[in-house]
């Protein structure tokens, strides 16, 4: 091979490897987004809430160290904010608000659940913080199972509870961990959402009676410090958290029907299943009983 042909094969081989590189580089997703309302994901509270036992219990499960419910870290002191959980009630309605601890005698609050009895029916429903989600961001569940909270609510068990923990003082089982990118963050949290209910995010609203109760125990210090990091500011042209996982997912999406385009080099094939191979799944979600919470 003389020094032309040499040369010609090293610009080939050259070429080859900066398209694998490209199509390497470009495969990859990642967060295309920071914003704080990413780092506590209101279905896995749900799914939290509807597996808690109690209030304090479920403040417990809200700052497990292990399953890492919640990446907040409002304050920006490099650690996931304690969230303390505090309730007030009348009649067959009871609020329960979570905060963020900041600093000493600041809170923010961060979202809200309405529980509300009406005959034997029991609804919840859950509101993101305008300032943090945006306004109206709502999750109403239906759980697959009955919460065991609710008998807790309406049993003679029932005692109000308000967080005994704030700032510097809080339980043996927290220990504070540093906050994940957003995209590790989801991966994680996502396992922790109950595949079993279901989560509406439209048509709910919250009753007056539920706003006044709320007004009581609410903390909106960061937000007083920090006006100019509302989600308006923060997303402009964006309503809530919702248009916000509406514009994810549709990114992704292009992502990956673009890498499933470039990548394609024949038409993809089902494999042939034999009768002994295939065995319907025991655990579908359809086995799962939606709708209200008739008891």
């Amino acid at each position: 091979m003389n020094f032309k042909e040499r040369f010609l094969a090293s610009i080939c081989v050259l070429f080859i490897i900066s398209i694998q590189a490209q199509e390497t580089t470009t495969t990859t997703v990642s967060a295309t987004s920071t914003d704080i309302s990413l780092n506590l994901d209101l279905e896995a509270v749900a799914s939290v809430f509807g597996e808690s036992k109690d209030l304090e219990d479920f403040e417990t499960r809200l700052n497990n160290p292990e399953s890492k419910i919640s990446n907040l870290d409002l304050n920006e002191d490099g650690n996931v904010d304690y969230l303390r959980v505090l309730e007030v009630s009348e009649d067959h309605t009871h609020v329960v608000t979570i905060q963020s601890v900041l600093a000493e005698n600041e809170y923010q609050d961060v979202a809200t659940i309405d529980v509300e009895k009406s005959g034997e029916d029991t609804q919840v429903i859950i509101t993101g913080d305008a300032y943090i989600y945006g306004p109206n961001y709502f999750i109403s569940p239906y759980f697959g199972i009955t919460p065991p909270i609710f008998g807790w609510f309406w049993g003679p068990m029932y005692n109000p509870w308000m967080s005994p923990w704030y700032w510097g003082f809080y339980p043996p089982y927290f220990s504070p961990w540093r906050p994940f990118p957003p995209h590790i963050y989801h991966n994680n949290v996502h396992g922790h959402i109950n595949a079993h209910n279901r989560y509406n995010h439209d048509h709910v609203k919250r009753n007056h009676n539920a706003k006044r109760l709320q007004k009581s125990v609410s903390h909106k210090d960061f937000q007083k410090k920090n006006p100019g990091k509302s989600f308006a500011k923060r997303n402009a042209g964006m309503t809530n958290k919702r248009d916000i996982n509406l514009n994810n997912n549709a990114k992704f999406n292009r992502t990956n029907s673009k890498n499933f385009n470039r990548t394609s080099t024949r038409p993809f094939t089902s494999p042939t299943r034999t009768r002994s191979s295939f065995r319907p799944s025991s655990m579908s979600r359809s086995s799962g009983r939606f709708g209200g919470f008739r008891r």
